[in-house]
C-alpha cells in the first residue's frame, strides 16, 4: 500500500530515535519557557528555567516511578521466558487450522495477556506470532504471516487501559498526584485534587471494562475476517527455540542457585506476604505498581524453578528497559520546566477556553495520540501531559478518572502507528514495519472509533 510505505518513509527519514526526540523536546521546552514565560523578580530567567529542569530530572518520587515501570517491563518479560508460558504458547499454536483462526488465535490471547501486563503481552504476542508462523509452515497451512505478526502487536493497543497501565496504576498510589502537581505551586489546585484515583474508578470501572470488551470482540473479529479474506504469504522461518543452558553438575554453593526448593519457598513467601498485605486492596479493586510487581516477582520465581533460571531470564529481559532508564529523567525534567514556569497553567487555561466538559476528553484523546508519536512511553507521557490533563479537567468539571482514561486510550491506540515498541516483535518475527503497518492501521482506526464512542457514551 502506498499509504503504509509513505508512513514508514516518514518515520525512517524524519523521526529520529526516541532518545534523540527526548533531547530535542528538552531543548525546545527550555527555549519556549525562556521566551514565553515571565522572568522571576530576581535572578536570571534562563538560570531559573534550567534550575526547574534540573529539579525535575532528580525528582525522587518520579525516579521511583521510573524504577517501578522498569520492573513491570522486566518481570513481564521474565514470565514469558518461563517453561509454563512456553507450553501455553505451544498449546495455542496447535489449535491453528486455517488462516482465519491463525490470526484470531494470536490477536485474542495477546490482548488478554497485555491487559494484565504490557511487558508480558509484548513478548508473548511476538513469540506466539512467530510460533504460529512456524507451525503453519510445517503443517502446510497457508497464512498471511504479516497479518499474524500485526496481531501479535495488538497488546499495545489495550495495555494503558489495563492492570499495568502507567497512568491509572500510578494515579492510584497515595500521594502520587500531589507529588506530580506540587511543582506547579498552585495551592488552590492541590487542595482540590484527591490523594489518589483508585483503579476501581479507572481500570476496573464498568465503562473501561465494557470498552475493553468491545475492543476485544471487534478487533478479534476483524483479525478473523482479514485472515479469511487476504492472500497468504510465503514464509521461510527457521525454528525459534528458547535458549537453554547446558548446566554442568552443581558443586558446592551452586546447588543453592539451582535448588527448586529455595526458589519455590522464596516465591511462596512473597505470594503469601502479598495476600496478607494486599487482600483489602484487591477486594477494593485498587491496584498499585508495587502490588503488581510484588505479585509478578513471586510468580516468576515459582515458574522458573530456580534462582539461576530466574537470574538468566532477568539478564535476558533487562535490555528492554534502556529506553525507560535514560528517557524518563528527561521527561521528568520537561515536566519540571512546565510546572515551575507556569506553562502547565497557561496551557490548561487555553484548553479551558476552547473546550467544554464534553469535548475535553475527546481533545485529550487526540492530543495524547499525537504526543505518543513523539513520546513513545506511557509513563513518560503521563509525567509530561498528566498535569495538564488533571488541571484542565478540574477547570471544566470533567471527572478526573474519565480524563485520565482519555489520555490512556489516546496514548495506546497510536502505538499501532508508532513503530518504537514494535521493534522486539519485528526482531522475533523477522518481519518489517512496512509489512505489518497495513493491518495495524486498520486496527487503529477501528479501535479509535470504539474509544471515542466510549468517551462520549460514558
Amino acid at each position: 500500500m502506498k499509504l503504509t510505505r509513505a508512513i514508514e518513509t516518514v518515520f525512517r527519514r524524519y523521526l529520529p530515535s526516541p532518545f534523540t526526540i527526548a533531547v530535542l523536546l528538552t531543548l525546545f521546552t527550555i527555549l519556549l519557557a525562556w521566551i514565553a514565560t515571565d522572568a522571576p523578580e530576581s535572578g536570571s530567567h534562563l538560570g531559573s528555567v534550567l534550575s526547574h529542569w534540573e529539579s525535575g530530572i532528580w525528582n525522587s518520587g518520579l525516579l521511583v516511578f521510573a524504577y517501578q515501570m522498569m520492573l513491570i517491563l522486566v518481570l513481564g518479560h521474565v514470565l514469558v521466558l518461563s517453561r509454563p508460558v512456553e507450553k501455553l504458547i505451544q498449546k495455542i499454536t496447535g489449535l491453528v487450522s486455517n488462516p482465519a483462526n491463525a490470526a484470531l488465535l494470536v490477536a485474542l490471547p495477546t490482548m488478554l495477556v497485555s491487559f494484565f501486563n504490557w511487558g508480558l503481552g509484548l513478548i508473548f504476542g511476538a513469540l506466539l506470532a512467530r510460533k504460529v508462523g512456524e507451525y503453519a509452515q510445517e503443517a502446510g497451512i497457508p497464512v498471511n504471516y504479516p497479518l499474524v505478526g500485526a496481531c501479535g502487536y495488538l497488546g499495545l493497543m489495550v495495555w494503558h487501559g489495563g492492570i499495568s497501565g502507567s497512568a491509572p496504576i500510578k494515579a492510584s498510589e497515595e500521594g502520587h498526584i500531589t507529588e506530580l502537581m506540587q511543582l506547579t505551586g498552585n495551592k488552590e489546585l492541590l487542595s482540590a485534587l484527591p490523594g489518589s484515583i483508585p483503579t476501581s474508578l479507572t481500570i476496573f470501572s464498568t465503562s473501561n471494562l465494557l470498552i475493553f470488551a468491545a475492543v476485544l470482540v471487534a478487533i478479534s473479529g476483524i483479525a478473523y475476517y482479514l485472515g479469511r479474506n487476504t492472500n497468504s504469504t510465503p514464509t521461510s522461518l527457521p525454528a525459534l527455540t528458547m535458549e537453554k543452558v547446558q548446566e554442568t553438575e552443581a558443586i558446592g554453593s551452586e546447588k543453592l542457585d539451582r535448588s527448586p526448593w529455595l526458589s519455590a519457598v522464596f516465591g511462596l513467601l512473597i505470594l503469601g506476604v502479598f495476600c496478607l498485605q494486599y487482600t483489602s486492596f484487591l477486594l477494593a479493586l485498587d491496584i498499585t505498581p508495587n502490588m503488581l510487581n510484588f505479585f509478578m516477582l513471586g510468580l516468576a520465581l515459582l515458574l522458573h524453578g530456580s534462582l539461576a533460571n530466574f537470574g538468566r531470564a532477568v539478564e535476558g529481559a533487562i535490555g528492554d528497559t534502556a529506553g525507560i532508564l535514560i528517557q524518563f529523567p528527561l521527561y521528568f525534567g520537561i515536566m519540571g520546566i512546565m510546572a515551575g514556569t507556569g506553562m502547565i497553567s497557561d496551557i490548561s487555561d487555553f484548553f479551558g477556553s476552547v473546550a467544554n466538559s464534553t469535548t475535553l476528553p475527546i481533545l485529550t484523546f487526540f492530543s495524547a495520540g499525537l504526543v505518543n508519536v513523539f513520546v513513545p512511553s506511557g509513563g513518560g507521557q503521563w509525567a509530561v501531559q498528566g498535569p495538564l490533563v488533571l488541571e484542565s479537567a478540574l477547570q471544566l468539571g470533567v471527572p478526573l478518572p474519565k480524563a485520565l482514561m482519555a489520555l490512556a486510550y489516546g496514548d495506546q491506540v497510536t502505538n499501532m502507528l508508532q513503530p518504537f515498541w514494535a521493534l522486539p516483535l519485528l526482531a522475533i518475527t523477522k518481519l518489517k514495519a512496512s509489512e505489518i503497518l497495513p493491518y495495524t492501521l486498520i486496527f487503529m482506526l477501528v479501535g479509535s472509533v470504539i474509544y471515542l464512542a466510549g468517551l462520549l457514551l460514558f
